[in-house]
């Protein structure tokens, strides 16, 4: 028992807000009078949220690097999403071509931010604010303030269709799709698998391991509700193309954050850069690389919101940034670097989508949207500031015990 309070003592921030996202989850559940857990609706959520998500893993390893953020990330959306409306819909190119001339331009984008920021040490804020107004005008003088539409269906396919069901025949508990059920019953499958092996692999090399009954209870917990994700999705139109560039993004940045040589750098990097640069560390170049990744990665999500509205608009893209800032925050994300996950990132990406999408069912104004969004990203760094006693005060001795201990030091 003592193990186990350990253990969750030392994930409390990843637990509290997965707690909190299922609590979230069943509030609205019954406020929308079971709206937001039909069929439909998943199915919508994942589609609103996936370039949040992809957002967020880019934003992550912004953050891991000392608490930067990019601010320019929503202008990137929106000039990738003009580029490809003008490559495509006005000049004609093939879709294929033209995507991944796309993702060159993002990868550019990157390399002249990284640049700034990496070498010339000006500060990320002032070089990704001076981005946001810089890519935002270009889309302006690109679309010509103009919104493109429509897009062909083979640029369409890659995000808003669904996988095709081959067992179409075959009907399984009733679903309308079986391919996806058994698919996420071999994802569970998986999943537990993989957490086995991995354990026992850890513990023979003699690594600490958590307690045995902790992994058991993440095992239930999650496999069931990998299998019921896929079952309501079944019972829907089945897996949506987006979930699966999404999840091939979560499983590629989840493995190079945490068993390669360089995520761990990363790591380094936000919790000490001198530290890590005396210990060999190109602390400049992988600085660099996570700009220029931020910048690819929102040029996926600009390719994949622009599918999502079948239009390039001027407008795509407002308030991005924030959604995916928020998103690593909730997550367990550090404001002061070092510190964050790719799975406690998508646990606060589906926290903010599940809250914008719960209050939009509600009919609550996208005025209060905001303020309730500002008030719980202020509310989970706090968290974050609190539990490092980085404030300047200790809250539960603020007062006149905590002003004499002061005026006794200074003495």
């Amino acid at each position: 028992m003592n193990s186990i309070r350990t253990t969750f003592r030392n994930n409390l921030k990843q637990y509290m807000m997965l707690i909190a996202l299922v609590a979230l989850v069943i509030v609205f559940q019954v406020l929308t009078k079971g709206v937001l857990l039909k069929p439909m609706n998943v199915s919508n959520l994942i589609f609103q949220n996936a370039y949040v998500v992809i957002l967020a893993v880019g934003m992550l390893l912004c953050i891991l690097t000392g608490g930067n953020i990019d601010l320019s990330v929503g202008s990137v959306v929106a000039l990738i999403g003009a580029c490809a409306g003008t490559f495509i819909i006005t000049w004609g190119w093939n879709p294929h071509l033209s995507i991944l001339l796309c993702l060159g331009i993002g990868i550019l984008i990157g390399s002249w931010q990284g640049f700034w920021i990496a070498y010339m040490r000006i500060p990320a804020f002032i070089v990704t604010l001076s981005g946001m107004l810089v890519f935002r005008g270009l889309t302006l003088i690109v679309l010509n303030g103009l919104t493109l539409a429509p897009f062909p269906p083979a640029y369409l396919g890659y995000s808003t269709g669904y996988v095709p069901d081959p067992l179409a025949s075959l009907e399984l508990f009733g679903v309308r799709n079986t391919t996806s059920l058994l698919v996420g019953i071999l994802i569970a499958v998986i999943y537990c698998v993989t957490q086995v092996m991995g354990y026992l692999g850890r513990k023979n090399k003699g690594y600490a391991v958590e307690n045995v009954w902790m992994l058991i209870a993440k095992m239930a917990v999650i496999s069931p509700a990998v299998v019921w994700l896929f079952y309501i999705l079944a019972s829907y139109r089945g897996i949506p193309m987006v979930l699966i560039i999404v999840g091939i993004v979560l499983l590629a940045y989840s493995y190079f954050t945490s068993h390669t040589v360089m995520g761990r750098h990363l790591y380094a990097l936000g919790g000490n850069e001198k530290a890590a640069r005396l210990s060999g560390v190109k602390t400049k170049r992988l600085l660099f690389l996570a700009y220029v990744n931020m910048a690819f990665l929102a040029a996926v999500a600009g390719i994949v919101f622009a599918a999502r509205l079948n239009s390039a608009s001027p407008q795509a893209g407002m308030s991005f940034e924030m959604d995916a800032i928020g998103s690593c925050f909730l997550g367990g994300a550090s404001a002061y670097g070092g510190v964050g996950t790719v799975g406690g990132t998508l646990i606060g990406a589906l926290f903010m989508g599940v809250l914008n999408n719960g209050m939009s069912i509600m009919g609550i104004s996208s005025n209060v949207q905001q303020v309730v969004k500002g008030l719980v990203l202020l509310a989970a760094v706090a968290f974050d500031a609190i539990s490092k006693n980085k404030l300047p005060f200790n809250l539960p001795r603020f007062g006149k015990k905590a002003l004499e201990g002061q005026h006794s030091a200074e003495m």
